[in-house]
């Protein structure tokens, strides 16, 4: 009759879909395009699981930083649920409050040969980014792909959103499960990329990937003042000097977020830029119109969720209790295959 399954009856989806998100507070105009979008689309398709990975955070988080990822975990759901992730669709909680997750991390790691994990070109990166020695990485730093891993198989996933650079990470995940099933019997699908083509948004700065820890983004809760204000600071055309120089909109970051939020114009600011009709801040007064715009019904949504006192931790909670039903049956299955004991209770 029309009536939106909720989690028990999703059996006419045939594939489940995973995928995470680090809690770094709120989300900015590159994580909506090139992530949260394609979420909200999965939902119709799939059984989706969405999780906030707090346990993640903590490979590179530490000591006094901890105190915040609790309100970050609060406002990036909150923006999951503006953009249209459905807790009647979707079973959205936070990965350590399904403890189960890190008692299978442990079990995998018994079966993740060392070597496989050295040359993960991620954690490559990650440890010249920390500038870090053998003295200073964690463990959890090494193995954080176990962990992923875990996240995946831990509820019979076989779907995962990428984009193509994150297919190395993906392979591992797959090749950990291939290893345990070898050892163990068949115990978990091998999980499956769903590539997607997200776009790369430059961020204010036109120069690298739109980015809170680089200060070039624009979050997607600001009030419409505020997305004014950042919009006009972005870079545009460095050859640009005066108002009655002719700009060049194709190598012009502003122009290529009209692409996204005023298809509708691009003609006219092509034409009006190239002719030096229409000066730099004009632009970006009419690339903040077109964001807010696109962003109205997302902004008054999420007001009215915030407004709703505890309707965060509520959806959270009933998530993450769903959530181990499937964690504690597969967890169960793989004690068994393994040898280990029952838990007593």
């Amino acid at each position: 009759c029309g009536r939106l399954p909720v989690w028990g009856e999703m059996s006419i989806f045939e594939h489940t879909v995973f995928s995470g998100m680090r809690p770094s507070g709120r989300l900015h105009l590159g994580n909506y395009l090139g992530a949260l979008q394609n979420w909200v689309t999965l939902q119709e398709e799939y059984r989706c699981i969405y999780c906030a990975v707090d346990v993640h955070a903590l490979t590179d988080i530490q000591g006094e930083a901890t105190k915040e990822i609790r309100p970050n975990v609060q406002e990036m759901v909150l923006d999951w649920l503006a953009a249209g992730i459905d807790p009647e669709k979707s079973l959205i909680f936070v990965q350590s409050q399904v403890p189960e997750v890190m008692v299978l991390h442990s079990l995998l790691s018994m079966v993740t040969p060392l070597g496989w994990l050295l040359r993960v070109p991620s954690f490559k990166d990650k440890v010249r980014q920390l500038d870090a020695t053998e003295e200073t990485v964690s463990y959890g730093l090494v193995g954080y792909p176990v962990l992923m891993t875990s996240d995946i198989v831990l509820y019979k996933a076989d779907t995962v959103p990428v984009g193509e650079d994150q297919l190395p990470h993906l392979e591992l995940a797959r090749e950990i499960v291939r290893r345990f099933n070898h050892l163990y019997g068949p115990t978990f699908p091998e999980p499956q990329a769903k590539l997607a083509e997200y776009p790369l948004i430059i961020g204010l700065d036109g120069k690298q990937k739109m980015s809170k820890s680089l200060d070039n983004h624009i979050e997607l809760a600001s009030d419409e003042e505020a997305t004014r204000a950042r919009v006009l600071t972005a870079f545009t055309d460095p050859e640009r000097l005066r108002r009655t120089d002719p700009g060049r909109p194709l190598i012009c970051n502003v122009y290529a977020l009209h692409k996204l939020f005023n298809p509708d114009k691009l003609d006219d600011v092509y034409q009006q830029c190239t002719s030096a009709q229409i000066g730099c801040v004009e632009d970006k007064h009419l690339l903040a119109d077109g964001i807010n715009n696109a962003l109205e019904v997302f902004r008054e949504r999420r007001r009215e969720l915030a407004e709703r006192t505890g309707y965060v931790a509520d959806v959270l909670r009933d998530g993450a209790l769903r959530a181990r039903v499937i964690a504690r049956e597969t967890l169960a299955e793989v004690r068994d295959r393994m040898g280990l004991s029952e838990i007593v209770l």
